[in-house]
């Protein structure tokens, strides 16, 4: 199964071959969408999962679609976003990697100096959310791994706090895409949550990874939701288009964010299958757009 980190690998590989004249003229004709967006949704999308395009490419057909970030992009690709009117809703490049988080002790050091150098770059910049993660369980408890986590983070929050920056822990399913991930249900990030102790650290909830692993998606974002930073999306089973090949029903999730007053992100991170893969990525805004 495709993965983030093979296509984030493609894509830092390609990125040198990239071209920025395209044929994004062409785009408009496949692309069926009215962009004039509602606004109690604001839409992302994750690059990633449009690692086919070029950056200026997908910054194009986000500028088309009404999009108005682009997450999961680092320092070196900002200043493409910012000529584009784009915002860079949730930064990465401090993580070491997926399964080498804060759970681990031995990783601590490494990370609190990726963090320490990369939180002013985030503020410099003028955004607000940089992206971590808790790592692999390797045979931890939960209560050792919040322990652990706790300790970790609370040595990069101050920076955060003074700077502004929000440290977003993501959550993911241990169950089919990460295996032995130990931040892999709510009630865990909840809990790290109230253990640091900041509002400069929250929660990523990937709608997809927790339909997965626990299921109550709504009811889970009405009480939690005071806990959480932002959004992701993607259709179960398989990860592909939000549309009505799969489990969920979008528009009543975007309607219950809403309801809680949410006024972050919500990102878009399928991975598209149908032909015109564009055309999905409008559609997706579509329907989110409640």
């Amino acid at each position: 199964m495709t993965n983030r980190r093979d296509v984030i690998k493609t894509i830092v590989a390609g990125s040198a071959l990239a071209s920025t004249s395209t044929l994004f003229s062409s785009f408009k004709d496949l692309i069926p969408l009215d962009n004039n967006l509602k606004g109690n949704i604001n839409h992302s999308v994750c690059r990633w999962t449009y690692g086919f395009l070029s950056l200026d490419e997908l910054c194009q057909l986000c500028e088309q679609i009404g999009i108005k970030a682009i997450d999961l992009v680092g320092p070196s690709d900002w200043e493409t976003l910012q000529k584009y009117g784009l915002y860079s809703s949730m930064c990465n490049g401090a993580e070491i990697n997926l399964v080498d988080g804060f759970g681990e002790v031995k990783f601590h050091e490494q990370l609190v100096k990726n963090y320490t150098n990369m939180i002013p770059l985030v503020a410099k910049a003028g955004y607000k959310n940089l992206i971590c993660f808790s790592g692999n369980r390797r045979g931890m408890s939960n209560e050792e791994g919040l322990i652990n986590c706790t300790k970790g983070l609370q040595q990069i929050i101050p920076l955060a706090e003074k700077h502004g920056v929000t440290i977003v822990m993501e959550l993911l399913n241990s169950k089919v895409n990460h295996i032995d991930y130990l931040a892999d249900h709510t009630s865990f990030g909840v809990e790290l949550c109230k253990m640091v102790g900041s509002d400069n650290f929250k929660l990523l909830y990937d709608i997809y990874h927790m339909q997965i692993d626990e299921g109550d998606v709504i009811r889970t974002i009405q009480t939690s939701h005071p806990y959480i930073a932002h959004y992701h999306t993607g259709g179960v089973p398989g990860r592909n288009e939000i549309d009505e090949s799969q489990e969920l029903f979008y528009p009543a999730i975007m309607r219950a964010i809403h309801q809680t007053g949410f006024k972050g992100y919500v990102a878009q991170e399928f991975i598209p299958k149908n032909e015109n893969k564009r055309a999905s990525l409008a559609e997706a805004i579509k329907i989110c757009d409640i």
